[in-house]
Formats: C-alpha cells, structure tokens, sequence
C-alpha cells in the first residue's frame, strides 16, 4: 500500500513538472521581423543515403521568405542518388551548395565529421544545422532568428513536430517527448540567466557563428554519436546560454520510415548511455518500468484478483489515469496521434525491450549500427 501511495505521489510531481515545461517553451512568432541589414545564414545538412528526403527538404528550404541564406549540403559517402538529386537543384538555384565529404577519419563519428566540415565552408553570421529528414515552414528561419536574436543563446535547439505515419511510428515516437517533459525540468534549467544545461536535438541546432567556434564546434564532440546532447554540454561547459524551444509549428521531421529503422535509432540512444554509465541505464530503465508501465499491470492484476483491496486498486486506476492524462498533454500540444496515448503500454514496452537490447550490445561489445556504419570499442566512438 506504502508502495503505490508513494508511486501516486510521485506522478503527480511528475504531472507538474510536465505542464511547467509545457507552459514555458517558448514558440517562434509568424509575425516576427528582422532589422535590416538581415544577418547571412548558412543552413547546413549532412546527407548520407537521403534519397528519399533530401529533395522535400530542399524545397521547402527554397520556399523561406527570410532571403539573406545560403544552403550547404554535405554528401556524406552516399552509395544512392543523393549527390545528383542535390547537383539537379543547386543548378537551379544559386543558394545551394553541395559539398563532396571526405572519407571518414579514425576517431571520428560520421555525424560530427561531416557537420565539421559544413562549418568550414560556411560563410553565415548564423549557423543553422538541420537533418535532411527534416521540412520546414516558410517563415521558419525568420521566426527562429528573431527568437535566437531576442533570447541571446549561445545554441538554440528545440523540438520539431514528429511526424509519423505508419502505426508503429504513431504508437512509439511521441514516447521521447513525454518522457523529457515530465523528467526534464526544464522550466527551471532555462529560466536561469546562469549557464546550465538543457536539451540539444539534433535535428535544429543553430548557433552565432562566433559561439559555435568558441566552443570548439564539431570537432569538440567528434567522438560522440549522440554528438547533439554533448554540444549542449559543451556549450555550457564554456559558459554559454542553451535554450530549448517549441518549434512544432515551423519545423517538421520523420525520423524513422519503419519498424527497424526506429528500433535502430533507439538503440543508438541506449547503447551511447550505457557506453556513458551503465548504472544511468539501469536507473532510467527501472524508473521507466515503475513509473510508466507497471501501473498498468497493477491495475489489471488488480481488477482480476479479487484479493486485491479495493483501496489499492483505486490508487491503481489514480495511477493510470495520471499517466493517460500525462500522455495526452504532451501529445496534444506537440500535434501527436492518440493512438500512442491510449496505447502507452504497448508504445513503452517497444522502448523498454530497446532498452534492453541497447544495453546488452553495449555490455558484450557488440557496438552499433548507424547510417551503415558500425560503431564499436575500437573504433573509439561512443
């Protein structure tokens, strides 16, 4: 009984963290304006094998009404027809850049290489990193630069709006932002004029070109396949302001295209936080499963057990019924399907077994697989 009180307790700390999260993000304006003259900006995207999506996100970078950028994009050893989808459209628009990746040194993640070498070409004031996986909305880069130039990080970054279109997509991905946004406390972490840190996502990093050198860019986190988090570290690590902001309106993103490929991508998350600290692992899957799944088998040992006091199972349905009240919070202001809502434990016992997966390949020195690169103890990444 002491157990599920304390449990109960517990997700409503939770469910206040969460909606101060939610309540403090802030969102770039679609009314927003830029003084003149308006500052250079260099979007930059690593490309490796995006066939399928290099081209969509072009075009709607060509479709921005901000007009002072340019559009560098790396061909990161691409074995499909990257390069000469992106040769095809810079010979037709001027802002675009494509740039020929050198092969990838010892030490080295792909990721950071390739975004390292898109750094040195740039000539922008701003530094916008983006995934080729991404599209965005035309008054983007104007709304997240007023927003970056009003807030005065030394890294902006912020959560895109996930899209998902397959019923696994739908169930599984909208689980990351809940699990940030009722752990993280980022309401606190940022409203802090103190250098402290928050949350970097890959996906949309943008710098003033000064802060991204000064912290060592890429080159700082060259060894690191969750290299986003670890810029973040290191941003505030030399002092400077990180801020993690909602960006679901302007900027889109399908990370994963199937079963498999989201599996894989999950895995990489774990496997780097075991490669970090396997205690951290075990915590976070123990809390996960405390927390977040096992309410569900209590109610339902609960309601079929007439053993069970009928005390405990009202705590259990409290409990339950906070998590589904939770889910639908975060998916509802991040535009994300309910059917991961109402299907929460199926959604998290996918991250669980990943987790568990993860955790053993990192433990047996199997390694990891991403973009088809294997990153194992030897090669130094992790």
């Amino acid at each position: 009984m002491l157990y599920q009180m304390v449990i109960a307790v517990l997700l409503v700390v939770f469910a206040a963290n969460l909606i101060l999260n939610l309540r403090s993000l802030r969102r770039p304006d679609s009314n927003s304006k830029i003084a003149e003259p308006a500052p250079l900006i260099s979007v930059l995207i690593p490309a490796r094998n995006e066939e399928e999506n290099i081209e969509t996100c072009l075009k709607s970078l060509q479709k921005q009404d901000y007009l002072n950028f340019e559009i560098l994009v790396l061909d990161d050893n691409s074995t499909d027809s990257t390069a000469e989808l992106v040769e095809g459209m810079a010979a037709k628009d001027e802002r675009i850049r494509l740039i020929k990746g050198e092969p990838l040194p010892e030490g080295w993640a792909g990721k950071p290489f390739a975004c390292c070498q898109l750094a040195e070409k740039a000539r922008g004031s701003w530094l916008l990193f983006v995934d080729a996986d991404t599209t965005h909305a035309p008054y983007m880069l104007r709304s997240t630069l007023a927003l970056a130039l009003e807030l005065k990080p030394s890294l902006l970054s912020g959560f895109p709006r996930q899209m998902a279109e397959s019923l696994p997509e739908k169930i599984a991905m909208p689980l990351m932002y809940f699990v940030i946004m009722s752990w993280l406390p980022l309401w606190w972490l940022q409203r802090s004029k103190e250098p402290r840190p928050s949350l970097a996502i890959g996906q949309f990093l943008l710098f003033p070109r000064e802060e991204y050198w000064r912290i060592g860019g890429h080159m700082a986190v060259k060894d690191r396949i969750l290299e986003d988090i670890w810029l973040g570290v290191e941003t505030v690590r030399h002092g400077g302001r990180h801020i993690a902001v909602d960006l679901s309106a302007v900027f889109y993103c399908r990370m994963y295209r199937n079963v498999g490929a989201m599996w894989e991508g999950f895995v990489k998350f774990i496997y780097s936080v075991t490669a970090l600290s396997p205690a951290a692992l075990v915590g976070l899957l123990a809390a996960g499963f405390v927390f977040y799944l096992a309410p569900f088998y209590w109610l339902w040992n609960g309601y079929l057990s007439t053993a069970a006091p009928t005390d405990w199972r009202f705590i259990a349905v409290f409990q339950v019924a906070m998590i589904i009240f939770m889910r639908w919070l975060v998916d509802n202001h991040f535009r994300q399907s309910l059917i991961s809502t109402f299907l929460h434990p199926l959604g998290f016992s996918f991250l669980f077994a990943v987790g568990l997966y993860g955790g053993w390949r990192e433990v047996v020195g199997l390694g990891v697989r991403w973009k088809e690169r294997l990153y194992g103890e030897t090669s130094g990444v992790k």
